[in-house]
């Protein structure tokens, strides 16, 4: 039971992740690489502000901010100078690695004996004390729950639509006067302060922060996301929006189960990386596959 909430724990805290690249790589349809920079910005300077006294909820808050001025960096890269989106992303993200070093002063930087949410979490519910994973799941569980009722109304909202309707069809936007590149700037902003906020809480959840722990970050995302898009019809809600998160939260806690079960059956962690691209690609080329089949 424990290794199985445990999981369900950690597939909560990268639906966080999951949810930011989603906003760009399905709503804006914005090829933005960002993510894996934002990701390990905000567990940078979350491990920074917490290993300096800074109470671990505020320094989630500053690690989201400064994550969301890396998406401003990508969206005026391309909004402003005209450059491709995956080329403006990935320009964002070699900086940020730079960036994320000089921040922790070193390659990284150890959160063991701090104060972190979960553990403040711990402390203020006698049940779960000395339970972290329980603790780690009844956080990620609401953190999603809150993030998924807040992303659902604010693309009701007149800015959430209009973020819609640029990445389902730009050129009608502008011609019916819309400031696009405002559009995609805010999106921007908005999926990379979701990634760094998930950054930190990945940071404090397994205790430190290190500089390449957001390396092939956007390729998990992306997994959840396509594994849960296997849900849709299964969800009947009319709502698109809402059944598309809560298929990303199914799709993340999926991938989890699956990374779980694959290890069991003796491959070696090393090759996580290259199984999850592998799954990716696949499920990514199968509506291509089945359109083929249907041609001949």
């Amino acid at each position: 039971m424990q290794i199985l909430i445990s999981t369900f724990s950690q597939g909560l805290i990268w639906t966080i992740l999951a949810f930011g690249v989603f906003i760009t790589f399905r709503i804006l349809n914005f090829a933005d690489m960002t993510s894996e920079g934002s990701l390990t910005l905000g567990g940078s300077i979350c491990a920074v502000l917490i290993t300096n006294g800074v109470n671990p909820i505020i320094s989630l808050i500053i690690s989201g901010i400064a994550a969301s001025i890396a998406g401003l960096v990508t969206g005026i890269l391309h909004t402003k100078l005209k450059i491709q989106p995956i080329l403006s992303g990935i320009l964002t993200m070699i900086a940020l690695y730079s960036i994320n070093i000089r921040i922790m002063g070193k390659a990284n930087l150890s959160l063991l004996g701090k104060n972190t949410v979960f553990s403040i979490l711990e402390n203020s519910i006698s049940l779960l004390r000395d339970n972290f994973t329980l603790s780690a799941f009844i956080l990620g569980l609401i953190i999603c729950s809150l993030l998924i009722l807040t992303l659902n109304l604010f693309f009701k909202t007149q800015l959430g639509l209009a973020i819609r309707a640029t990445g389902d069809n730009e050129q009608m936007m502008r011609s019916q006067g819309g400031n696009t590149d405002f559009k995609k700037i805010f999106a921007l902003m908005v999926s990379n302060s979701l990634c760094g906020i998930a950054g930190a809480l990945i940071a404090q959840s397994q205790g430190y922060s290190d500089v390449n722990m957001g390396t092939g970050a956007i390729v998990i995302a992306l997994a959840s996301i396509v594994i849960g898009e296997a849900f849709l019809k299964l969800i009947k809600l009319k709502n698109k929006i809402l059944k598309s998160l809560i298929c990303v939260v199914l799709g993340s806690i999926c991938y989890r189960m699956i990374i779980f079960l694959v290890l069991n059956l003796g491959m070696n962690p090393s090759d996580l990386k290259l199984f999850t691209a592998f799954v990716t690609a696949i499920l990514l080329g199968i509506p291509h596959i089945n359109k083929l089949k249907l041609k001949s």
